[in-house]
């Protein structure tokens, strides 16, 4: 078995050195209903497509590790229940014992690395959950962005998370965070927020010059940028707080906890914002494709070589 199948599309660009971007599946799996899951996906990866560069949506299907879906494989994973959620920990088991699962931020960073595709767009990365310093739940994500060299864009870690906790660990461990275009940390669903960016940049261009000095370097791991969702699709933090505050108590009380506990908060803000956090989550996923797809378009011309 080979280690990855990258789909038709995939594997021509991968081959002509045309630019790719990598996405994840859980947002398929885990972070939308059906049908806007599939619905989103197919706007994600036509809205790569737009941008000039080639969309990789990346997960295990039957023990397979897949770089780019087809649209039948889309739509079986957007209709599917009780999908695996990889990461670090659990992606070598699920495809050495056949399972299906669809792929995190760690998951799909270690694939696109894997298949050499330097750039991934995805929604929010993980983080350090509140209350951490009690049940010590901090993401993966975190760990694989100090080791994985992939530039990563997001809108920031989830809004459900503990933010300042996350920023700190992030430094901790070495990783760039970047803000896009402003000083402040975007919020996820939120433009801006009260934390300061350790970095800012204004362009792709930039972006993918540091990408490449960091391999030059021989340092390990990628970069964090921190794309803020367009002004006008954005919920203010004020809005959000007691929402947030709300799912978290319920979820306490109901002792959700691990990787249940995500996409437990996000559906009952789904249900709480009266399906706002759902318009505003393919906002910001769309407009962190978009960059994506910029900066490795930026990456794979001719001049950045």
């Amino acid at each position: 078995m080979t280690l990855y199948t990258p789909s038709p599309d995939v594997a021509a660009a991968l081959q002509n050195g045309t630019p790719v971007v990598a996405l994840e599946s859980t947002i398929i799996t885990h972070g939308m209903p059906y049908p806007q899951n599939q619905h989103t996906a197919l706007l994600v990866e036509q809205t790569v497509r737009d941008a000039g560069a080639t969309p990789a949506t990346i997960a295990v299907l039957d023990g397979q590790l897949h770089v780019g879906l087809t649209g039948a494989q889309l739509e079986t994973l957007a209709k599917a229940r009780n999908v695996a959620k990889l990461s670090r920990a659990d992606l070598a088991v699920s495809m050495a014992q056949g399972h299906t699962g669809a792929t995190t931020v760690a998951a799909t960073m270690i694939a696109a690395h894997l298949a050499n595709i330097q750039v991934f767009a995805t929604g929010g990365i993980g983080g350090v959950h509140r209350g951490a310093s009690d049940t010590f739940d901090i993401s993966a994500d975190l760990q694989e962005l100090a080791q994985t060299p992939v530039t990563v864009v997001c809108a920031g870690a989830k809004a459900i998370l503990d933010l300042p906790k996350t920023l700190e660990v992030l430094e901790t461990l070495g990783v760039p965070v970047i803000a896009y275009g402003q000083n402040a940390l975007p919020a996820f669903w939120s433009a801006t927020s009260e934390l300061t960016a350790p970095l800012r940049m204004d362009t792709a261009g930039e972006i993918a010059r540091a990408h490449q000095m960091r391999a030059r370097l021989g340092l390990p791991g990628g970069q964090l940028i921190a794309n803020p969702i367009p002004m006008g699709d954005q919920i203010p933090a004020d809005i959000l707080a007691p929402m947030i505050t709300q799912a978290q108590t319920e979820a306490d009380t109901k002792g959700i906890t691990g990787k249940a506990v995500t996409p437990f908060l996000l559906a009952r803000l789904y249900e709480l914002s009266k399906t706002r956090s759902l318009k505003a989550n393919i906002a910001l996923v769309l407009n962190n494709a978009r960059l994506a797809s910029k900066i490795a378009i930026e990456l794979a011309s001719p001049r950045s070589r």
